[in-house]
């Protein structure tokens, strides 16, 4: 005869196993599955004074790419730069971190071997690009020569004024805060007050309270949207750090305009739970 206690010891134990096999059915997923994803997700950033010459303007957005990283290797980089040519996008803009230093399970491959696959991409569409901490790591001047002899337009501390379907505007390149000078008065010194609306690229999102307001938009990546988000707990790489406020997606303070991209690849664990790889299509227009 069975006791309550020894019922409920088993009903325990049953209890356990179910969280242990949900807990591994999680983590293989993590592992396996959502670091081999690629969504497209669009997103539509309203702007203040966002000129009427420049209304439904069209960039698509990737950044940490970390080819190397597991799941991740030169095929899906090409899978990539293929969704990119085909998007109807009028430009591409690329936030850093190409390679990586070390992920657990990951190769290094450099951007010599990579960067002459985006050659598909540039010869379509303009590619405006900065480098991030993982490049630097990496030797960031040989990865730079890299993407240009590839076509890729790449700004550090400088800017470039562009004219995109007929929108005439500032594309200014910011150096990564970690590894870079990050020189924001030099980035800017080109930039006319000619009313054109400017477009800042950096790495690390942490700079934005630093880009003066003449920044109509700014675009950064660097932490991977946490790389896990859980329902009902949240992105761990925020629990207890102020400083992360910045982790994926969409924040406004005043005037100013600041987007993460939740990125590609993958850094020191490569799992992804909630937060699957994005090329982020984005829609600039004015408020309604």
């Amino acid at each position: 005869m069975t006791t309550p206690r020894a019922s409920r010891r088993h009903w325990l134990a049953d209890l356990g196993i179910l969280w242990i096999t949900a807990a591994l059915i999680v983590l293989l997923y993590g592992l396996f599955v959502e670091p081999r994803r690629l969504v497209e997700q669009d997103y539509a950033i309203s702007i203040p004074r966002w000129p009427a010459a420049c209304q439904g303007l069209r960039l698509d957005h990737v950044t940490d790419i970390h080819t190397g990283s597991p799941n991740n290797g030169v095929a899906n980089l090409d899978r990539l730069v293929a969704r990119l040519d085909a998007s109807d996008a009028d430009a591409v803009v690329m936030t850093g971190d190409y390679v990586i230093l070390s992920v657990f399970g990951g190769t290094y491959i450099p951007a010599s071997t990579t960067a002459p696959h985006l050659r598909a991409l540039t010869r379509r569409k303009p590619v405006y690009a900065v480098l991030g901490n993982h490049d630097w790591w990496k030797g960031g001047l040989a990865i730079r020569r890299a993407l240009e002899a590839a076509g890729v337009v790449v700004l550090e501390d400088e800017s470039r004024r562009v004219t995109l379907r007929g929108c005439p505007l500032w594309i200014v390149g910011v150096g990564d805060m970690w590894t870079a000078p990050h020189n924001v008065r030099r980035a800017f010194s080109g930039v006319a007050a000619d009313g054109a609306p400017a477009i800042v690229i950096t790495h690390n999102p942490a700079l934005f309270p630093s880009i003066p307001s003449r920044a109509s938009l700014v675009l950064a990546g660097h932490t991977h949207g946490g790389q896990i988000s859980l329902p009902g707990v949240g992105q761990p790489a925020q629990w207890g750090k102020p400083e992360n406020r910045y982790i994926r997606g969409e924040y406004d303070e005043g005037d100013r305009r600041l987007f993460v991209s939740p990125g590609i690849g993958t850094s020191i664990f490569p799992m992804r739970i909630g937060v699957p790889p994005e090329i982020s299509r984005l829609t600039l227009r004015a408020p309604r």
